[in-house]
């Protein structure tokens, strides 16, 4: 079992868009296998290749007792109505903050072995295959949040 310790907020890993990936090899299955060990404990919702250091379009998810992965993720489709509950990160701990999502996501890509994967959800699961995308786009929730959000959780960064 291999739990990857995590990249926190200034590692330039996280604020780089990841490569694709472009072979479903050895190496590949690894990566999914460690992503998959690591997101499996309480309280983590998701994780993507870049928080472990490692620059591809990869994320493994921990929702409702269910673990899974994507390779090469897109998004297809956001619903209109939004949710607006706090959002933390493991690269970020500490810090929760409202955070505005769409309440259903479709994120299509690849399992490990190449073969077309769709996932879809509503609520957290949404929520997390939005954060998770972002991650591989170079982004953390931080640069979602507006306004008063958005004071409060650099505020809370910058006395840490």
């Amino acid at each position: 079992m291999t739990i990857r310790p995590i990249r926190e907020l200034g590692d330039p890993v996280l604020r780089t868009p990841a490569d694709e990936v472009r072979a479903f090899d050895g190496w590949l299955a690894t990566l999914v296998r460690d992503l998959e060990e690591t997101v499996d404990h309480p309280g983590r919702a998701g994780l993507a290749a870049p928080q472990i250091g490692v620059s591809v379009r990869v994320f493994s998810y921990n929702i409702d007792g269910v673990i899974g992965h994507m390779v090469n993720p897109v998004i297809t489709e956001l619903s209109e109505e939004i949710q607006d509950g706090d959002e933390g990160c493991l690269s970020v701990p500490g810090i929760w903050a409202p955070t505005v999502r769409a309440q259903h996501a479709v994120v299509d890509g690849f399992d490990v072995r190449g073969e077309p994967l769709r996932l879809e959800g509503e609520g957290l699961m949404a929520r997390c295959l939005q954060h998770e995308v972002d991650h591989l786009d170079g982004k953390v929730f931080l640069d979602r949040l507006t306004g008063e959000a958005r004071k409060s959780a650099l505020r809370a960064l910058r006395s840490r």
